[in-house]
Formats: structure tokens, C-alpha cells, sequence
């Protein structure tokens, strides 16, 4: 009978976990986009063999346990500050590979100015932004992205745009900021999504390397436990609603 070692060789290998991965559970909510995010950065920290060279930022949300689950050198930041506390560790270390991890909630609330002004300075960080349009740590209240009619907590009829205004499309205001050189908005929902976000990622961290000032990318996103849907559900209500309004595709490459 042959030896386990000798099926399981490089060239019979299909799939392998990155080692930029921990072999700690993941504390997301099944069907959460957060943890296939997750993958697709640590794959390309590997490929890109940066994982010494890399710092992430994590500020308060259902991300502010990355340090589990990504086996790199990172920071917390408060609510919001994550593009500023980036800003500080890239000129302190401007040979490293300097990112941001926040949701919608963190970034384009609480965070707006910060975000803002570190695309317009150009920091030469890389942003990745989780935008599933609620507050999904803290209850599933109403967000800056939530959408016009869409139900929350906060917002049991739906959002009224009289009461509560129109939904914040930031990417867009930040894709026309001259301190930006790649703003894009992906998704993950499909295996052909996985595989158009990682190259984002990819090129968005490349860009590091190449000096090329700030690189944002987006990703729209489900949460399953927030909408009160199913994963499944979810991702069809995302196509369905979300996509008109965030448009996934390249906003911005230079």
C-alpha cells in the first residue's frame, strides 16, 4: 500500500493552503466574504514572497481579528484611523509593504476624512475596502453604503433618502483624487469574481513596489447574517441590488 507521503507530492498537488494562512478557525459568519479576502491576500503576500516585508492595518470591525488568521506584522488602528496609522508606518518604513483592511462601516463613516486625505496625499499603501452596505459587528445598523429602500435595523422600512440621505458611492469620489494610481471594485461571489479580485490584489500590492502612490480596491460584499438571508440568497440579492449601484470593474488605473 503506498505511503501518504508518496500520493501527496508537489506535482500531484491541485490546491495547497497558503502558509501566509493561520490554522486558526475563522470567527466569520458562514457565507461571510471576509474569509475568502482573507485567502486571496495571504496567496498573494506568498507569491509575491513579501510576507516579512508586509504590515497590515486593522481598525474596529468584523475584521479586527485579521492578526488571527494572517501570519504577518500587523497594527490596530481606533474606528477609522486605519489610513492614517498606514500613513505613519509607510514613511517610517517606506520599504515595506504597508495595507489597510476596513469595512464599509469604518471607512466611509467614521473614517471618511482619513481615507480621503490619504488617497489625496498618495500614500503608497494599498486599501482594501469590504463594502456590504451595513454595520454587520454591531447589530446590522444602517451604513454610509446602505442603499435606498434596504432594510436594517436602523432603518426597519428601508432607507428614506429624505430622511437619511443617498447612499455614499466613495470609491468613485476617490477614484477622481490625484494621489491614487489603481481604484477598482471586485467581488467574490463566483470563482471567475475570486479570480478577477486576487489579480486586483496583486496589482494593487505590485503597485507598492512601483511607487505608484495609493491603490484601492474594493470589494462588494454579502452579509448573510446582517440582510437575514441565506449565503446563497445573499449572493443573488447582491447581484441583483448591489451591482447596479457598485459597479464592479476598474474605475481608475495609471
Amino acid at each position: 500500500m503506498s505511503d501518504i507521503k508518496d500520493i501527496i507530492k508537489d506535482e500531484n498537488l491541485v490546491y495547497k493552503k497558503t502558509k501566509v494562512l493561520t490554522d486558526n478557525v475563522m470567527h466569520y459568519c458562514p457565507g461571510c466574504s471576509h474569509g475568502v479576502v482573507h485567502k486571496l491576500v495571504a496567496e498573494v503576500i506568498e507569491e509575491m514572497g513579501i510576507q516579512e516585508k508586509t504590515i497590515g492595518i486593522s481598525p474596529v470591525g468584523c475584521s479586527v481579528l485579521a492578526y488571527n488568521y494572517l501570519d504577518i506584522d500587523w497594527q490596530e488602528a481606533a474606528h477609522g484611523r486605519a489610513p492614517a496609522l498606514a500613513t505613519a508606518v509607510n514613511r517610517l518604513h517606506p520599504e515595506k509593504y504597508v495595507f489597510t483592511y476596513q469595512g464599509d462601516g469604518d471607512l466611509a463613516s467614521i473614517g471618511t476624512a482619513e481615507i480621503m486625505h490619504a488617497c489625496n496625499r498618495g500614500e503608497n499603501i494599498v486599501v482594501i475596502f469590504i463594502n456590504n452596505a451595513i454595520y454587520g459587528m454591531t447589530g446590522g445598523q444602517m451604513a454610509p453604503t446602505t442603499l435606498e429602500g434596504m432594510k436594517t435595523a436602523t432603518s426597519p422600512y428601508g432607507r428614506d433618502i429624505k430622511l437619511n440621505g443617498h447612499p455614499l458611492i466613495i470609491t468613485e469620489l476617490i477614484a477622481q483624487l490625484p494621489g491614487t494610481s489603481y481604484v477598482t471594485r471586485q467581488a467574490v461571489h463566483t470563482p471567475a469574481a475570486v479570480r478577477k479580485c486576487k489579480k486586483a490584489i496583486r496589482k494593487a500590492f505590485e503597485n507598492i513596489g512601483q511607487k505608484k502612490g495609493t491603490s484601492f480596491v474594493e470589494v462588494v460584499s454579502t452579509c448573510n447574517s446582517g440582510w437575514k438571508l441565506s449565503p446563497v440568497k445573499s449572493n443573488e440579492w447582491m447581484v441583483e441590488n448591489m451591482f447596479p449601484v457598485y459597479k464592479p470593474g476598474d474605475l481608475k488605473d495609471e
